[in-house]
């Protein structure tokens, strides 16, 4: 036994970090197994998704037939929250503390407030649907306590998002910041996997009480996670804690004046918030397509939300391959816009064949696009930012993702509902009020490939403006790269150049 094992101990130390993804990003100071641990913040942040865009939602519109409306309504709450995402990762770029933390503390309070929301949200719901004795209570208890359910989870799940990939970025070099988000965001599909399989398991057998048993579970299990991810992690740097008292920085607005004035940065949040109404209107319906249209079962659905996101892990290791070979990341993103396309096609096409195995592929090819869309403008959010503005960097991105997600969450059930209120919608066919809502989103992702295709013209147009004439041939089309020497003369790049010359104009 012990012989096998150590062969196997080997086996594994012989592999190359090139067959390991994102194991290049640790080093002595920073080992894979601190990094990991670190990432445990998104597995509960994937658990959270799953709840509520999986397992939740099913559970209110077919066992507790509460409307899709007030669902969507209700899921895309936590989404008000997400304009907030820049905001947060700012105010802990600048925290002041006694010990010299800045991003502990946001971790830690985003981590209560998810606790607050599952703790309560179960009672909240069978409230809301008027279960048993809940039939005779008002109608503003079950709907304000489970707002303020979904309300709290929200603001959690962006908070800890958002610093927690700021620290992440904290303690890497910044020439290694975009894998280690990259690691962080593979962690995430991670924790929604498990979490889809173990909650579909859990609630084979519905029924309200083990509803509850598996939310609140969520919540001890929540707690628990983050503060192991977060142990020992920040370092207490009381030298800092004292210089943060006497610097001055620039206000919010000043700070993202200076982000948003990068010449493709709009641009970039456009492509960012076309891409993910494409990929994320459908969330809220897929299990209930599943469910009214395919008679898959609970179990069945929510281990839907696993097929998703294994397809998101994949697009995931795909886009981290391409980048390490030098790919644009606007390139990825275009290829996985792409990718949605013929995914929502066959999801479309599902319903009527009565196929639940198209329906399955549909959800996986789409989960990939999402996955190689989401790594390619993450990336290319990381990469024009200045290095002093990470936390700011990732919450824009987060924020419109976010936002741009809630609306189209919220579009989604609404269409749905609306058709199904039409006049004789009982002769309709069960995939009808499904169908114009991903058609709506192929559009989307039409809309997002032009956006793209004028995005790279841009960037093209830029580079042959600002980079000299090659040397070579004398042809004016070929820029010239600066020379290895020339930059390691001055000890700085001409991305930090470029930084500190913004910084300056501001």
């Amino acid at each position: 036994m012990f012989r096998t094992r150590d062969f196997a101990l080997r086996k594994i130390r012989q592999i190359g970090p090139r067959y390991m993804p994102f194991a290049d990003v640790a080093n002595e100071d920073l080992p894979l197994s601190r990094l990991l641990r670190l990432s445990l913040f998104q597995v509960t942040v994937g658990m959270a998704l799953v709840l509520l865009l999986g397992t939740l939602n099913r559970v209110m519109i077919v066992e507790l037939e509460v409307p899709a409306t007030l669902v969507g309504v209700m899921i895309s709450l936590p989404l008000l929250f997400a304009p907030l995402r820049a905001l947060i990762g700012y105010r802990s770029d600048i925290h002041k503390s006694a010990l010299g933390w800045r991003r502990v503390p946001y971790i830690w309070k985003g981590t209560m407030l998810q606790f607050g929301g599952f703790a309560i949200m179960p009672f909240a719901l069978l409230v809301l649907s008027g279960y048993d004795q809940a039939a005779d209570a008002p109608l503003w208890i079950g709907y304000s306590s489970a707002a303020l359910a979904f309300l709290l989870v929200g603001a959690g799940v962006h908070t800890v998002q958002t610093v927690g990939l700021a620290l992440a970025t904290d303690l890497v070099p910044v020439e290694e910041q975009p894998k280690v988000v990259g690691l962080m965001y593979v962690m995430l599909l991670v924790g929604m996997i498990a979490a889809a399989l173990i909650f579909g398991y859990l609630l084979q057998d519905y029924t309200p009480g083990k509803l509850v048993q598996v939310v609140q579970g969520a919540a001890v299990v929540t707690i628990a996670l983050n503060l192991l991810a977060l142990w020992k992690q920040e370092p207490r740097d009381r030298a800092r804690a004292a210089r943060m008292e006497t610097e001055t920085h620039a206000d919010f607005i000043d700070a993202w004046r200076l982000f948003v004035r990068g010449k493709t940065a709009v641009g970039l949040l456009v492509v960012i918030a076309l891409g993910t109404m494409g990929f994320g209107m459908a969330d809220v319906l897929l299990e209930p397509y599943g469910g009214q249209v395919l008679d898959l079962s609970v179990a069945m659905t929510t281990r839907l939300t696993a097929v998703l996101a294994l397809g998101g892990l994949i697009g995931f290791a795909i886009a981290s391959r391409v980048l390490l070979n030098g790919r644009d990341p606007i390139d990825v993103a275009w290829l996985g816009t792409l990718a949605g396309i013929p995914a929502f096609a066959a999801i479309i096409a599902a319903g009527p064949l009565g196929e639940p195995a198209l329906f399955v592929a549909g959800t996986w090819l789409a989960g990939l696009g999402a996955g190689l869309f989401g790594h390619g403008t993450l990336t290319a959010t990381m990469r024009s930012a200045p290095r002093e503005q990470v936390g700011l960097a990732l919450g824009a991105w987060g924020a419109v993702q976010a936002t741009a997600a809630g609306i189209a969450v919220a579009l989604g059930g609404i269409i749905r509902d609306l058709i199904t209120a039409l006049p004789g919608a009982e002769t309709f066919r069960p995939e009808a009020p499904y169908t114009p809502v991903f058609t709506l989103e192929l559009l989307l992702l039409l809309a997002a490939l032009f956006a793209i295709t004028l995005l790279r013209g841009r960037q093209a147009r830029q580079q042959s403006q600002t980079k000299p004439m090659s040397n070579r041939g004398g042809r004016p089309d070929v820029p010239a790269a600066p020379t290895e020497t020339a930059l390691h003369s001055t000890g700085r790049t001409e991305r930090e150049t470029h930084d500190d010359t913004r910084l300056t104009a501001l």
